[in-house]
């Protein structure tokens, strides 16, 4: 138990630290801005291209069982590196918007051997709490997306280019944690050959089924929401003039934040079942943007912060309940594949839900865009709720 506990820490302190890659570009977007000559748009368009290129990634990881076939940790310490790698690219002086893509592509792609993996080492330690540890992993995950508006807050003093160099860094002793303190966990049950069926078979369970689909639903939200934080904020305070708002600050905690509810959830989960937890959590997201154009008009700042920040909270607190659900319905010796396979596709959700608000703010009401975000929620709630078909 204690050893568990020990292990639990690394791998949740490690994904912390490498998924501070995820919105690195996000952290710094108006300075990418004004150094290469972007457009306005560049931010949906650098966020699509780290969620393709993750998606490639779990993709292929999925099909190949990468994280099944060999040992997880030397999987994770190997993409930790090399997305590092690709993050650095960012702070070339040649880039335009074309090779900035191809670097948050690949450091996306790579990205897939670091949050699924984690899962996947997590679930090889824990056959019982589960959903408590990753809870704690994927508030790691939350706290490390957010983490680049953190360091652009506090190091405005400092070149914009820290930002990429200290989450670079990170990721790398993240990487190296894993590497050398984390071996393979007694549940772990590897798969000896290649199963390219293992993508398609793993739907025909119905329990697993009704969860990736909640899932998807909820991804569909997530990281619309996450990437446009800063929009949100920058909107509000135009609406207002007399209102200063910390943007970066702000776009930390409200992202961050998610961290604790994430831990909250896990806990909470334990005495109202994981799957009625992330039932309430979906739909109190669903609420959120169904109501979301009341927020800008608010004439009170603490309304409005506290609106996003409860968002915050509730838009992921399901997610390690849905990561928990799937790792339950998988079949053992699939498991890591199976946690891809849902990865791939939820995040290949997010590409659209984001490219389409991106869209709407050059044709709509900036206001009223963020309603969108509830047909996620709203089809993920249907999915949880549909009973087996008996024969």
């Amino acid at each position: 138990m204690q050893q568990q506990s020990a292990i639990l820490k690394v791998i949740v302190i490690s994904q912390f630290l490498c998924t501070s890659l995820w919105f690195a570009s996000n952290g710094v977007i108006n300075d990418l801005i004004t150094n290469f000559n972007l457009k306005d748009n560049a931010l949906g368009h650098l966020t699509a291209s780290v969620q393709l290129g993750f998606i490639l990634g779990t993709l292929i990881f999925a099909i190949l069982n990468i994280a099944d076939r060999y040992a997880p940790s030397k999987v994770f310490f190997v993409s930790a590196l090399l997305s590092a790698l690709f993050n650095i690219g960012v702070l070339w002086s040649g880039n335009n918007l074309s090779s900035l893509m191809l670097f948050r592509l690949f450091a996306g792609f790579f990205l897939a051997g670091i949050y699924p993996v984690g899962m996947k080492i997590a679930a090889d330690y824990y056959k019982e709490g589960l959903g408590k540890s990753l809870s704690f992993l994927v508030g790691a995950l939350v706290l490390g997306t957010a983490l680049p508006h953190l360091l652009k807050g506090v190091t405005n003093t400092l070149p914009w280019k820290s930002v990429i160099f200290i989450t670079t860094c990170l990721s790398v002793t993240g990487g190296l944690l894993m590497l050398l303190l984390v071996p393979n966990g007694p549940y772990r049950k590897p798969s000896q050959k290649l199963n390219l069926l293992a993508f398609f078979s793993v739907f025909r369970n119905h329990k697993f089924r009704s969860s990736a689909f909640g899932y998807f639903g909820h991804m569909w939200e997530l990281y619309a929401f996450w990437a446009f934080v800063p929009v949100i904020l920058k909107r509000y305070n135009d609406l207002h003039p007399k209102v200063m708002l910390n943007i970066p600050i702000l776009s930390f905690y409200i992202i961050g934040i998610g961290g604790l509810a994430c831990i909250l959830g896990g806990f909470l989960s334990q005495k109202t079942g994981t799957k009625r937890t992330a039932f309430i959590a979906l739909l109190l997201s669903c609420a959120c943007c169904l109501i979301s154009p009341l927020m800008f008009t608010s004439n009170s700042e603490s309304l409005f912060i506290a609106f996003l920040v409860f968002w915050g909270m509730v838009v992921i607190a399901d997610s390690p309940l849905f990561s928990t659900l799937i790792a339950q319905n998988a079949p053992p010796e699939i498991k890591g594949t199976a946690l891809t396979i849902v990865n791939c596709i939820g995040f290949a959700i997010t590409i659209i839900s984001i490219q389409i608000i991106n869209n709407m703010r050059s044709f709509t009401d900036p206001n009223n865009i963020y309603t969108v975000l509830a047909v996620g929620p709203i089809l993920g709630l249907i999915a949880l709720s549909k009973k087996p078909k008996t024969i």
